[in-house]
């Protein structure tokens, strides 16, 4: 009897575990907007305290060179969210807010991170910020693969609830008065009463305890730090140090956010799903107005929009207690196109072959299992700047203005010694192969943000 009594506490014991490992992880990404590459503190920030945000860095992995795909708001959401650059289906620009075209913005063709974790069995919700497109029909999350939207379809909003005077997000005629919609919940409208940025932690914290039971995918898509530059005072008295006064409501804002990184990841641990849940945590482009000291991207060149490192290389940590070594730091590029990869690869989710992602799976070069590197090279295309860049290795190729220019990030990451005349074979060989990836892309399907006359730069 007690060898039988044994046999049997090992097999329950072995089916227990089998039980676990098969447990699928739940997905979170957490998107900053307009997020300084030097405002957190796991890359070094000191006048902003980022603690729930570092959390997730000291949990697991901070990619050091970690990039979107583009370096405005729009087109580097539309990566992401597609697994694919976005030049390939011609979103090269930042969208109209225009509810009646429904052409503008992500097209239909284009199967979201959503849609292709529907099939295995995860239930899906984006809070915050869309700015895919407003039409109704063609570009509603919850017409694309969402089971959940609470947010804005815009690109930014006010802040302060008594701002919000417009109910019908589909009436809208402007970009400016797109800013002023009511937040919805899925197709409603709601009048909400808090400051938007706890509005949508709240959200955040809410999907966590409403979904507890089954597999997850939360895409927590903050408008914050994005402009207009508005804080309340909770968190505007954090910073009395601070005497600049963009500088210090930015900073109360980034604060917002960590506020929400730490309620959402206390609720993890609260319901016992931190250590098999997926965090991912970045900016969906670089700090904007740095030479007004509101940003900060030190020691990068340049800012949001730039072709230079400040433009699209952002803050960018990941945890999985589960599988991700704690304290990890990753060197090599990576790309938030990654993202989607590496969600397809853990959760073996199908991927149409007439659209192949352009991202790779991070996990097994993050557990040693693969000794190579993820991307060989990294680019970026503007369309209408005619400007570009191409990174491989420690070598990067950049096209800001009129000739390329050449800089080793190794030696010189604030690009500012252009190698050109002393590697000219390196960058003809550069130029080559992005003109060899540029050649697949479409130009952009709508006219931008750029093209409207009645957009005042929030």
């Amino acid at each position: 009897m007690r060898i039988l009594s044994a046999l049997m506490c090992c097999l329950l014991m072995l089916t227990v575990g089998m039980s676990e490992e098969a447990t699928p992880p739940n997905l979170i990404v957490i998107m900053a907007d307009d997020l300084g590459y030097a405002d957190v503190g796991f890359n070094g920030c000191k006048d902003i305290p980022t603690p729930n945000i570092d959390k997730i860095a000291q949990d697991g992995v901070i990619f050091t060179s970690g990039y979107t795909t583009y370096s405005v708001c729009g087109p580097s959401r539309a990566g992401f969210i597609t697994g694919r650059y976005q030049g390939r289906f011609g979103c090269g620009r930042n969208p109209q807010y225009q509810p009646d075209d429904p052409n503008m913005g992500l097209p239909k063709s284009e199967k979201t991170l959503a849609t292709v974790l529907k099939p295995k069995g995860y239930h899906s919700g984006i809070i915050g910020k869309w700015h895919l497109g407003a039409h109704k029909e063609t570009h509603h999350p919850l017409n694309r693969g969402f089971d959940e939207f609470f947010g804005h379809l815009g690109g930014g909003h006010q802040y302060f609830s008594k701002m919000l005077t417009i109910k019908d997000s589909y009436s809208v005629k402007s970009e400016s008065e797109s800013y002023r919609t009511w937040i919805m919940r899925n197709h409603t409208p709601v009048k909400t009463e808090d400051y938007l940025t706890d509005e949508f932690s709240n959200e955040a914290v809410s999907f966590v305890e409403r979904n507890a039971s089954k597999p997850f995918f939360l895409f927590l898509s903050y408008n914050a730090p994005h402009g207009p530059l508005q804080a309340t005072e909770k968190y505007l008295k954090r910073f009395p140090e601070i005497s600049q006064k963009n500088r210090k409501t930015y900073a109360a804002m980034v604060s917002a956010v960590d506020d929400g990184v730490g309620r959402l990841i206390a609720k993890l641990k609260e319901e016992k799903l931190y250590d098999n849940t997926l965090v991912f945590f970045l900016s969906d482009n670089g700090g904007t107005k740095v030479s007004q000291g509101v940003s900060r991207n030190t020691p990068l060149r340049g800012k949001k929009s730039d072709v230079w490192e400040g433009g699209y290389r952002v803050p960018f940590a990941a945890s999985w207690p589960k599988v991700i070594k704690k304290g990890t730091q990753y060197q090599h590029p990576v790309s938030s196109l990654d993202i989607f990869a590496t969600i397809a690869g853990l959760t073996e989710a199908k991927i149409d072959q007439d659209r192949p992602l352009d991202g790779t799976n991070l996990i097994p070069y993050l557990t040693g299992e693969e000794k190579g590197v993820p991307h060989k090279n990294v680019y970026l295309r503007k369309f209408d700047q005619k400007r570009f860049a191409i990174r491989q290795g420690d070598f990067k190729l950049v096209k800001s203005a009129e000739a390329p220019e050449l800089y080793n990030l190794s030696e010189d990451i604030g690009e500012k010694n252009n190698l050109i005349g002393q590697h000219k074979d390196v960058a003809s060989k550069l130029k080559t192969e992005y003109e060899a990836w540029a050649s697949q892309l479409k130009d952009p399907r709508f006219l931008g943000l750029i093209h409207r006359n009645d957009w005042k730069k929030k």
